[in-house]
């Protein structure tokens, strides 16, 4: 007498086994049965028949590095994360303005670097649009801002204003800033800016867990939880949602360390972790954001990046958090129980973060402590062995390991060879028995698990998502992953990551956290993935999406 049968298609369990069950039952807010017609047995009068017709069940999708409250506030403000071209954006950014009169700032987001000479739109073209109003718009990666001549004002920058330490101002020959600020140079515009209320970042979190469920997503790990950017900290967003009984996916909160701060912030993160957690919100993690991104030349690298001619300039980015801080703050927050996320995109930082956590398990003895690293662009050879020895999970955002406009323009004449060669290496981890996680960085890129499954597998971007870019070879085709394993990568793997261990697989005893497919991938061409649709969301064995085709 279960409460829900799934039966009549394949079961992706997530396991180990290569059987294929067909049906799977449900009670109580729990996986009780799988197996084949046996399950058909457990039905009774009240139960939900739900027949896939050859159609896939498989867990849940978890994302391990996403940012949902502000990917949601941006979704409610000047969003230009579907749009493509400067013409488009600034069509936007006018029609915002004429629509929203009485705000005082524009704000929103989303834009794409590959839309602009250099990856740097003009302060100018903004003041076409919206004349003497201050505007603030993160690009999609949130590693810098489009800013207009107003913002500039206000935020008193000239050409006499020096670069911050971990940032850079965009200037013309001249020096004058034109209109984008980097890494950190984006805080002084961003600290005048009008605070997002509880409110707007509580509007966020519902609109964005909305879209994320609708992709088949029931858990994540939010990736930066502390006062960092326009934002805010979306920590009582989190709360309110889950007092309110709003929270229907399971979230882990990765506390954001304060680049410009040192240990002694450690006591307070304790604190935090204790007074922010609530039944459905953990805040277990703490996000270390190492360097910047390859783009801007802010990715700490081995060696420095090249001029786009193949020289080499005096250049190898930015290491943000200094090693004799980085170290000794491993071994304190690993001590104290914390799971470290790092954001390492270049050669340097992933070596500096693989080194701290060396030091904090010579320090405190290895424990189940499942630390990771984010984004992983370059990786040099040598170290990739080393996340399987040190236990170090390698957490993917496999939608951006394709050639695309701003691998194209704006990182590989940068980047030059080997290291070109080093970007993205999921197959050598892979191989070397790493643990691979995967996750989305939305709003940088699409939330779709499917999406980045799809160039996990094949490296190259879906015809969706071209941007009316022409299909681009295969980027590094060593490097691809198995469909089976990249779909474990975002399932199993990410549960692991999010220690969430009784999700992530389909298994007796496990909450029912499960997704229904409109196909089964593993029937069609690789290059098909990504036509894959999710039909339903199941969550604690409550349907929380259905497609209207479902």
């Amino acid at each position: 007498m279960v409460d829900t049968i799934f039966s009549g298609g394949p079961v992706f369990t997530g396991g180990a086994g290569r059987a294929r069950p067909t049906a799977v039952a449900v009670d109580a807010g729990r996986v009780v049965a799988v197996g084949h017609d046996e399950v058909l047995d457990l039905a009774g009068p009240r139960t939900e028949r739900v027949d896939l017709t050859g159609r896939m069940l498989v867990p849940g999708f978890q994302d391990a590095h996403v940012h949902p409250v502000w990917a949601g506030v941006d979704m409610l403000r000047c969003d230009l994360s579907e749009l493509h071209t400067a013409e488009q954006y600034l069509e936007r950014i006018a029609a915002y303005a004429r629509e929203h009169p009485d705000e005082e700032w524009v704000l929103g987001g989303g834009w794409a670097m590959t839309a602009f000479p250099g990856g740097a739109p003009t302060a100018a073209a903004l003041d076409a649009v919206v004349g003497d109003r201050p505007v603030f718009l993160p690009n999609r990666d949130v590693h810098g801002a489009w800013v207009s001549s107003a913002a500039l004002r206000r935020a008193g920058i000239d050409r006499d204003t020096p670069n911050p330490r971990d940032g850079r101002i965009e200037r013309d020959a001249d020096g004058r800033p034109t209109g984008t600020l980097h890494e950190g140079a984006m805080r002084l515009v961003a600290d005048l800016v009008p605070p997002t209320t509880d409110e707007q970042r509580l509007a966020g979190l519902l609109r964005a867990q909305a879209h994320l469920h609708s992709l088949g997503v029931t858990a994540w790990q939010d990736a930066i939880v502390g006062d960092y950017g326009d934002g805010g900290n979306p920590a009582a967003a989190y709360r309110a949602a889950d007092e309110a009984g709003l929270l229907t996916a399971r979230v882990v909160g990765a506390l954001w360390w304060d680049r410009d701060a040192g240990l002694e912030q450690v006591p307070d993160l304790i604190a935090r972790r204790e007074a922010l957690s609530t039944s459905r919100f953990r805040a277990t993690s703490i996000k270390v954001m190492q360097d910047g991104v390859a783009e801007n030349f802010t990715a700490a690298m081995l060696e420095p990046y090249c001029d786009g001619h193949g020289h080499r300039t005096d250049n190898s980015g930015i290491s943000f958090v200094p090693v004799d801080v980085l170290g000794p703050a491993a071994q304190q927050l690993d001590a104290a129980g914390f799971q470290l996320h790092f954001h390492a995109i270049g050669d340097r930082a992933v070596r500096e973060c693989l080194d701290a956590v060396e030091g904090a398990l010579r320090a405190n003895g290895r424990r189940d402590s499942r630390h990771h690293l984010a984004h992983l662009q370059v990786v040099h050879p040598d170290d990739v062995h080393r996340f399987r020895e040190l236990g170090v999970v390698a957490n993917l955002q496999a939608f951006w390991a394709a050639l695309e406009p701003q691998m194209v323009d704006l990182t590989l004449p940068f980047l030059g060879e080997p290291r070109g060669s080093w970007q993205y290496p999921f197959g050598d981890l892979h191989r070397s028995g790493a643990t691979l996680a995967m996750g989305s960085d939305w709003s940088v890129s699409t939330a779709d698990p499917l999406a980045a499954i799809h160039v996990a597998v094949t490296r190259q971007i879906p015809e969706a998502h071209r941007e009316g870019e022409p299909e681009h070879p295969v980027f590094l085709p060593g490097q691809r992953l198995d469909l089976a394993t990249a779909l474990t990568a975002y399932t199993a793997g990410s549960a692991h990551v999010n220690r969430l261990d009784d999700t992530g697989t389909i298994k007796v005893g496990a909450p029912a956290d499960l997704v229904v497919l409109d196909r089964d991938p593993f029937d069609g061409a690789p290059e098909e993935i990504a036509d894959t649709r999710v039909l339903q969301t199941v969550v604690d064995g409550r349907r929380i999406f259905a497609a209207d085709d479902a």
